[in-house]
C-alpha cells in the first residue's frame, strides 16, 4: 500500500547509541569478569569503550575525586585515544591537565580550577586546550541532561557488591548526578571503589545504573577543604563577623543560609555562641543551613544555635560527629551522612535567605570575579547561591525585608553578601577599577566575561570599613558611592568624598562599627568560642577526628 504525505523511513533506527554501547562492551569481554574490570587491566578496557572525541564525564568536584580513574584515563595511549571533550566540575589533580598535554583530550568544560588555575591559564595561552565554557555547579550538571550528555562516565564510590550496588558514605555528593545523565543515555559508566563486600550499609545507587566496578589501587583522593583552623583568623575577620551578625543577620531576621569558605566565614560561625550569644540572637536567627559539615559549627550546633544541616559533601574526621548528631544532619539507615551535591546547590539557590562569600576583585558597580590574570579559577556554586533566584516565590521575614518599592506587586530579594577586605595578600586591591574578567574574556575567546557574581544581585558588601547595604540604593550613583565609602585606600575607594560620608550613614546606605554598636577594639580572638582545632575537638566531646596535618598538640 502507497502512503500519500506521509513520511516514511523504514530504514532508520532508533537504537544507535544502544547498539555503539553494546559494541563497545563487547569489545572488552575477554578482558572483564562481568561487570568487574580486574585493577590491572583498567587501562587496557578504557582504550577500547573510550573513543576518540567521546565526551567524558569525570567526578573531580573539590572533595571527591575520582583519582584512580583519572590516573588510569592519562596512561591510556593517545595514539588510540585522543580529542576527547573532558566534563569536570573541578580541575583539581595534575593528571586532569596532563590530559591535554599529551593529546589525550583537546576540550573542556568545567566550574572550578582551584588547584591547578595556574597552569590552567598557561595552558590556554600556549593553545595545548580549547575552553568549553565555565560554568556553575547546577549549570554544568543541567547540560549533562541537555546538550552536554555524556558518552562515559567515570565515578567514585566508596564500596560495591557483587551485583553493582554502590554505596557511597557521607560522600554521595555529585556521584547520582553523572551516573544518572550516562546511565539513561546509554552512556557507559565505570566506577572505582575502595572496595568490594557481600553486603553494603545502605544502597546510594543501585546496579542497574552501573557498567563496570573497578577496585582502586588505593581509596580516592579526599580534600578536607572546609576545614578552617581557628589559629588563623584575625582580629580584622573577628571586626567583620560582629558587623555581618549585627548589620545583617540580626537586621534582617536571617534565619536560613550558605557560608562560603574562608576565615571570615569561620569566624561568624563561632561567634554565634559567643557574640551572638551576649545579643540574645539564639534562636532568632542562623537556624538551618544548607553547608558541608564545616568543623567551626560545632561549637553553635553544640550550643543549641542550629536546627538542620544540609550538606553538598562530607568533610573528613566529621564523620563520627555527623553521625551522632542525626537531629540536625541529613543521615541514611547506616547513620552516617547522606550528602548531595545537586539538590544542596538547589537548596542553597532557592530556599535559603542569605549568601555570604568573598571575592578576589570587585568593581565600582559591585560585579565580582575569582579569575584574574593568569589565574583561570573558575566559581564553582557560588554565582548559584550568589544570585537573586527569579524563580522563587515563598517569603521569609529577610526575603521581605529587601522589598524597597510599595509597588503591589513587589517582592522580596534573596541577600548576597560579598565580606573582604579591602586588600588581599601581597597588598593587592580587592576593589578595582576594571575587573581583569574582562581582559580575560578576549585573551581566552570566551563569549562573555567570567564574572562570579553580579553587582545587581549584591544587596550588602562587608569591609573592615563598614557595611554598604546596595539594596537601599536608588541609583547606580548611590551604589557606587556606598562601595566607595567602605572601599578603604583602593582605586575604588580613593573616589570616595570623605565629606558624603555622614549623609549616606543618615541614609541607611552604610554602616560603620560604631552605627552598630560596635567597638572596634572589642573584636578579638578571645571571642571566638573556639581558638583552635583542639579545641574544636573538646566542644565535640572527642567525635571530631581531624586530619593529621591539622592537629598540632
Amino acid at each position: 500500500m502507497e502512503l500519500t504525505g506521509q513520511v516514511v523511513n523504514q530504514k532508520r533506527t532508533w537504537t544507535k547509541r544502544l547498539e555503539e554501547k553494546i559494541k563497545r562492551m563487547d569489545s572488552v569481554k575477554g578482558l572483564v569478569n562481568g561487570m568487574i574490570i580486574p585493577t590491572d587491566r583498567i587501562v587496557d578496557v578504557m582504550e577500547k569503550v573510550i573513543r576518540p572525541y567521546d565526551r567524558v564525564v569525570l567526578e573531580g568536584n573539590n572533595q571527591k575525586q575520582a583519582s584512580f580513574l583519572s590516573k588510569a584515563l592519562a596512561q591510556t595511549n593517545p595514539k588510540k585515544l585522543f580529542d576527547l571533550h573532558m566534563i569536570m566540575s573541578s580541575i583539581s589533580r595534575p593528571e586532569h591537565l596532563d590530559l591535554f598535554e599529551c593529546g589525550i583530550a583537546k576540550k573542556i568544560d568545567f566550574a572550578y580550577a582551584g588547584p591547578q588555575s595556574l597552569r590552567m591559564a598557561q595552558m590556554l595561552e600556549d593553545g595545548k586546550l580549547t575552553m568549553g565554557e565555565i560554568h556553575t555547579y547546577i549549570e554544568l550538571y543541567g547540560r549533562l541532561f541537555i546538550d552536554l550528555i555524556p558518552s562515559i562516565a567515570l565515578v567514585a564510590a566508596d564500596k560495591a557488591d557483587r551485583h553493582g550496588n554502590l554505596y557511597t558514605g557521607p560522600n554521595t555528593e555529585e556521584t547520582p548526578t553523572i551516573i544518572e545523565a550516562a546511565a539513561f543515555r546509554d552512556g557507559i559508566v565505570i566506577v572505582q571503589v575502595n572496595e568490594l563486600i557481600d553486603e553494603l550499609p545502605r544502597v546510594d545507587i543501585p546496579a542497574s545504573w552501573v557498567d563496570y566496578i573497578v577496585v582502586a589501587d588505593e581509596p580516592y583522593e579526599l580534600e578536607p577543604l572546609f576545614t578552617r583552623d581557628p589559629r588563623h583568623i584575625t582580629d580584622i575577620q573577628i571586626l567583620q563577623a560582629m558587623m555581618v551578625i549585627r548589620g545583617i543577620y540580626e537586621k534582617h531576621e536571617v534565619i536560613s543560609l550558605n557560608h562560603g569558605i574562608g576565615y571570615n566565614t569561620a569566624a561568624i560561625e563561632l561567634l554565634l555562641p559567643t557574640y551572638g550569644e551576649s545579643l540574645g540572637l539564639r534562636g532568632k536567627i542562623c537556624k538551618h543551613w544548607a553547608l558541608n559539615p564545616h568543623p567551626t559549627l560545632i561549637p553553635a550546633i553544640e550550643s543549641g544555635w542550629i536546627d538542620s544541616v544540609h550538606c553538598f559533601g562530607g568533610e573528613v574526621g566529621m564523620e563520627k560527629y555527623v553521625a551522632s548528631r542525626r537531629d540536625v544532619f541529613f543521615t541514611g539507615r547506616d547513620g552516617t551522612l547522606r550528602s548531595n551535591r545537586t539538590l544542596s546547590q538547589m537548596a542553597g539557590q532557592y530556599a535559603v535567605d542569605l549568601f555570604i562569600g568573598s571575592t578576589l576583585q570587585m568593581d565600582k558597580d559591585g560585579n565580582s570575579s575569582t579569575v584574574t590574570r593568569g589565574r583561570l579559577a573558575g566559581y564553582g556554586g557560588a554565582p548559584n547561591m550568589g544570585h537573586d533566584p527569579g524563580g522563587r516565590r515563598h517569603s521569609t521575614p529577610a526575603w521581605l525585608n529587601m522589598m524597597t518599592a510599595d509597588d503591589p506587586l513587589a517582592r522580596g530579594k534573596k541577600l548576597v553578601v560579598q565580606v573582604v577586605e579591602t586588600f588581599q595578600a601581597g597588598n593587592k586591591p580587592i576593589f578595582v577599577e576594571s575587573l581583569d574578567a574582562i581582559s580575560v574574556k578576549k585573551d581566552t575567546g570566551l563569549a562573555i566575561a567570567p564574572v562570579m557574581i553580579y553587582g545587581d544581585d549584591v544587596t550588602h558588601v562587608v569591609t573592615e570599613e563598614g557595611i554598604a547595604y546596595l539594596y537601599k540604593a536608588d541609583s547606580m550613583e548611590k551604589r557606587r558611592e556606598a562601595i566607595a565609602a567602605v572601599a578603604g585606600v583602593t582605586p575604588v575607594g580613593l573616589t570616595h568624598d570623605p565629606k558624603k560620608t555622614d549623609s549616606l550613614r543618615l541614609e541607611g546606605l552604610i554602616a560603620l562599627p560604631e552605627d552598630l554598636n560596635i567597638r572596634r577594639s572589642d573584636a578579638k580572638r578571645s571571642l571566638l568560642a573556639a581558638k583552635s582545632i583542639e579545641e574544636i575537638v573538646q566542644w565535640s566531646d572527642g567525635l571530631y577526628e581531624p586530619p593529621e596535618k591539622f592537629i598540632s598538640w
